[in-house]
């Protein structure tokens, strides 16, 4: 048993039994690394950190269901998974907003104005060309590929631990990561400038 994987253990023990410090250090512990798979997934840090308050809700209220079969890391990771599928499931289904929506005050009428949020341009010829790119194809993929390729690639997460993470065999995860990284291929084949495809 890792140290990492005892260390939640005990604080998994001990928040079970009624210990808010206890919970409040395993969610100190884990909330960079939940933000950083949530702001992957969806390149908002604002949706990111609703995903992250989200999971912790449902740990909080489901830690004493949790029988540690699996570390407490891929229990998390599945749970954020959950809410980030669902978080998109209510994006599909919010009415849009006109853009030309006037909105009334105690001082009159106002104009909405839409905040543009992309970097500037500075920013934006200071990030990799390739990296930009690569952003672009992966949020092009279906919900459940994103998971499966931010979980591998970028999380560093073992076939085993997506397995668990998502409930499925090992075998489907590599099928479902093949088909995936097959797809980003499809995605960026027209910029073999940037990736010698």
């Amino acid at each position: 048993m890792s140290e990492r994987f005892a260390e939640d253990s005990i604080l998994v023990s001990r928040s079970q039994a009624g210990d808010r410090t206890a919970f409040n250090d395993l969610v100190a512990k884990h909330h960079p690394r939940a933000y950083q798979y949530a702001y992957r997934l969806t390149r908002n840090s604002e949706e990111a950190s609703d995903i992250v308050v989200e999971a912790f809700l449902r740990v909080f209220n489901a830690l004493h269901n949790f029988k540690g079969q699996s570390s407490f890391v891929t229990w998390l990771y599945r749970i954020m998974t959950n809410c980030y599928l669902d978080h998109k499931k209510r994006d599909k289904s919010k009415r849009n907003v006109s853009l030309e929506t006037t909105l009334q005050t105690e001082s009159g009428e106002l104009t909405r104005q839409i905040i543009d949020p992309k970097a500037s341009p500075y920013e934006e010829t200071e990030k990799d060309a390739r990296s930009i790119r690569m952003d672009q194809a992966v949020n092009q993929l279906p919900e459940y590929q994103r998971a499966m390729i931010v979980m591998y690639h970028s999380e560093m997460m073992s076939y085993e631990e997506i397995a668990a993470a998502l409930d499925l065999p090992v075998g489907t995860v590599k099928s479902r990561l093949n088909r995936a990284r097959l797809s980003l291929r499809d995605l960026l084949s027209k910029d073999e400038e940037l990736f010698r495809i």
